[in-house]
């Protein structure tokens, strides 16, 4: 674990992960098990889709890519899960500049290439909005 993310600590919680990339997706999941955070990842929106309306409360935060197979992209996964559960936080990412109309509201944007700071940064921020952090 770096030693700077030792003050975000303690996180807890989980997340859905929603990433094509198997590389990308493993180390997502990585990084946040690091500073506690539990994943359930999925390479499409659809089967994540699927599998959240399975879950009574939904889920407190989404990491979603933008651009993924099936019918779905990430941003209209995160309004459909925003429509149903309206407290649950998003980070939405893509490797192309999206039109700021294209990410949900209440949505944190990270472009891809982000780093792990950035990642860890925007989680933080989400799950824990009453402490302000500065930037790692």
């Amino acid at each position: 674990m770096k030693e700077t993310w030792e003050k975000l600590l303690p996180l807890s919680g989980w997340t859905l992960v929603v990433e094509d990339d198997p590389m990308l997706r493993i180390l997502m999941v990585t990084i946040l098990a690091e500073i506690g955070i539990r994943s359930v990842d999925f390479d499409s929106a659809d089967d994540a889709l699927t599998y959240l309306l399975g879950t009574p409360n939904g889920c407190p935060l989404l990491v979603v890519d933008h651009g993924l197979p099936g019918q779905l992209s990430g941003a209209e996964f995160i309004e459909m899960v925003k429509s149903k559960w309206p407290s649950t936080a998003a980070v939405l990412t893509s490797g192309y500049e999206l039109a700021h109309s294209t990410i949900p509201s209440s949505t944190t944007y990270l472009h891809k290439p982000w780093s792990m700071d950035e990642l860890v940064t925007a989680v933080a921020s989400l799950l824990q909005p009453g402490d302000p952090i500065s930037k790692i």
